[in-house]
């Protein structure tokens, strides 16, 4: 049995939940210029997020740091491209797609894979160091990916909607 200890979310959560919410806090913490952070399960849930208690109403213009300010829609997005760079990957027979990432004038989102389907998302800065924010994301993947299994993204996923 898994040991269980309170969280930000308001119920306890197992102590490979908590790893991976330090793991994403971690992140979030120590790469610069990351603006949001979106774990997102093979069918589109999110699972993990850098700001789950942020929602667009609670952000005041000028306040917002990832799209829109909430993590519900970089995990929408995340989960949308990974669908289309999949699909493309497909259709091209390129084999499975490792990272997706895009450079606006504003800003910058990396996609990348995790070993059961899921995947992280990182919203950045435009200054950002993208080899630095691809590198971490990459360690973040190793540890995170043999840990995910069906229980532990049930278990995130209530988590999530508990923190609603």
């Amino acid at each position: 049995m898994n040991a269980q200890a309170p969280t930000a979310y308001g119920h306890g959560l197992s102590s490979q939940a908590q790893n991976l919410h330090w793991l994403l806090t971690n992140l979030v913490d120590e790469v610069p210029g990351i603006r949001s952070v979106a774990v997102v399960s093979s069918d589109g849930l999110l699972l993990l997020s850098s700001d789950p208690d942020r929602t667009d109403e609670g952000a005041r213009p000028g306040e917002r740091d990832g799209p829109r300010g909430s993590s519900a829609d970089l995990a929408t997005i995340v989960s949308g491209l990974g669908s289309l760079t999949n699909g493309a990957a497909k259709l091209m027979e390129g084999g499975a797609v490792k990272q997706t990432m895009i450079t606006m004038d504003e800003g910058s989102l990396f996609v990348m894979s995790i070993s059961d389907g899921s995947l992280l998302g990182v919203h950045a800065t435009p200054d950002c160091d993208m080899n630095v924010i691809a590198y971490h994301m990459a360690l973040f993947v190793g540890r995170a990916g043999h840990v995910l299994t069906p229980e532990l993204r049930s278990e995130l996923r209530k988590s999530m909607e508990n923190a609603k």
